[in-house]
């Protein structure tokens, strides 16, 4: 962590000073953090520009590359954020990025000599709206949860939870990418066709099982050439940084369609990810070495190295909260149904990476992995209600005196997450919140 001086916890900023938002113990974006978004002010219309959040404020790029704070080498990089396309900078070499986010952490830290030059294009985030922060041309979902797996397999096959060859392979499927919202997302729910057990035939209608799925989303940064598959030593290297993901799933259309080649209508009609990408370079105090648990079988060598094993992977504590229409119309708060981390993915990003182009398939500048469900090892870390409700059979009680199998009309799901450790600055997600409608 040392070596890096934009990871110094004790820097602090000079935003919003008087309320010290940037600098309290409990935020998700101090100094350290510096995550970007797609943003503008709310209701302006404006063209999109690339933000940086920074406590409860932003730091608007398109107002700040007029600012004579730059030097002639960051113009090209910060002219891309300007104008919205944070796909281009995602696919600039890392050491590019890093003097960009060096020069930003100059900029906000307390005693820059740019502060008053950058005041006026700080906004605060709660006049600003979001989109989902970058062109996301591909999507592809895994299946990194093994407390996901082996519990949901249970409920099919208590034998045999897991299929022979999840701990050699890391599975996946092609998802949709034209779907994907950001946080603050409302969908309505699909329809579709489901066959109950004891029905001959079967019925099309409103799904009656409707759930989530907390994963992380891990964003493409530099692309590889069709045919060029990324050897673990560089898979890293490609991969910008995080968000919050929620796979939205319908477990009933799910459970009739997925059979021979997968899930499609019960996943496609929607998927939120969290407005702020937290960089690699961020989580760099959080890494933890890899290792598999003991009698399991090593990774083949194409999906092993010596960087994997040493902090491949990366403490990021995550949570699940659902508020009802009751709990908002009684105005209660959220109620948190689970807490896991991302130290229980049976893969790592690397490894995922490298899988994922071994066969020479082109990852390109904006592509999104979802890991999968990230469930942990007891009750209380399961990532889906699927999980929570053994398949429906246990409803969930909720302190208002509400239940829940599956997913109601008017159900909110927040998804948080957030890395802490004595010696750093905590740093979070913020929220990906998405709410089910009643279907059309």
């Amino acid at each position: 962590m040392s070596h890096d001086p934009t990871l110094d916890p004790s820097l602090t900023s000079w935003v919003d000073t008087a309320n010290e938002s940037a600098n309290r113990a409990a935020t998700d974006f101090p100094i350290q953090n510096l995550p970007y978004g797609r943003m503008r002010r709310a209701g302006s219309g404006e063209p999109w520009r690339i933000g940086v959040a920074i406590g409860d404020k932003a730091l608007d790029l398109r107002l700040a590359f007029d600012v004579p704070a730059w030097s002639e080498d960051l113009r090209a990089p910060l002219r891309e954020l300007a104008d919205g396309d944070l796909n281009a900078f995602m696919a600039r070499p890392a050491s590019e990025r890093r003097a960009v986010r060096q020069r930003l952490s100059d900029g906000l830290r307390t005693g820059s000599v740019h502060q008053a030059a950058l005041t006026p294009c700080i906004v605060a985030q709660a006049g600003i709206e979001l989109d989902v922060p970058c062109r996301v041309g591909d999507y592809t979902d895994f299946y990194t949860g093994i407390h996901h797996a082996t519990t949901v397999g249970k409920l099919f096959r208590p034998d045999a939870p897991l299929m022979p060859n999840y701990k050699w392979v890391p599975i996946g499927y092609h998802g949709r990418a034209s779907s994907i919202g950001v946080s603050g997302q409302r969908f309505h729910r699909p329809k579709g066709q489901t066959k109950a057990a004891d029905a001959a035939e079967p019925s099309f209608g409103p799904s009656r099982r409707m759930d989530y799925e907390l994963e992380l989303g891990i964003f493409i940064g530099t692309p590889n050439e069709l045919g060029s598959p990324v050897p673990m030593a560089e898979a890293e290297s490609h991969v910008f940084g995080l968000a919050l993901f929620n796979d939205w799933s319908a477990r009933d259309i799910q459970s009739w369609e997925y059979q021979p080649l997968g899930p499609f209508l019960s996943k496609n009609f929607a998927s939120t990810v969290s407005p702020w990408i937290v960089t690699m370079e961020a989580l760099a105090p959080f890494r933890r070495p890899f290792e598999r648990p003991a009698g399991d079988p090593q990774p083949l060598p194409y999906l092993d190295s010596p960087a994997n094993r040493a902090s491949g992977a990366i403490d990021i504590q995550l949570e699940v909260w659902l508020q009802t229409q009751a709990m908002r119309d009684a105005k209660l708060p959220p109620h948190r149904l689970s807490r896991s981390n991302f130290l229980d993915a049976y893969w790592t990003m690397a490894q995922l990476v490298a899988h994922h182009t071994v066969n020479g398939c082109n990852l390109q500048s904006g592509d999104l992995l979802g890991t999968g469900t990230l469930s942990g090892p007891t009750a209380a870390g399961a990532a889906s209600l699927l999980e929570l409700t053994q398949g429906g059979k246990q409803a969930l009680s909720l302190p208002n005196g509400e239940t829940r199998t599956f997913l109601e009309d008017g159900d909110t799901i927040i998804l948080r997450g957030f890395c802490e450790q004595p010696g750093a600055r905590r740093i979070g997600f913020g929220e990906c919140a998405g709410t089910l409608l009643s279907s059309r």
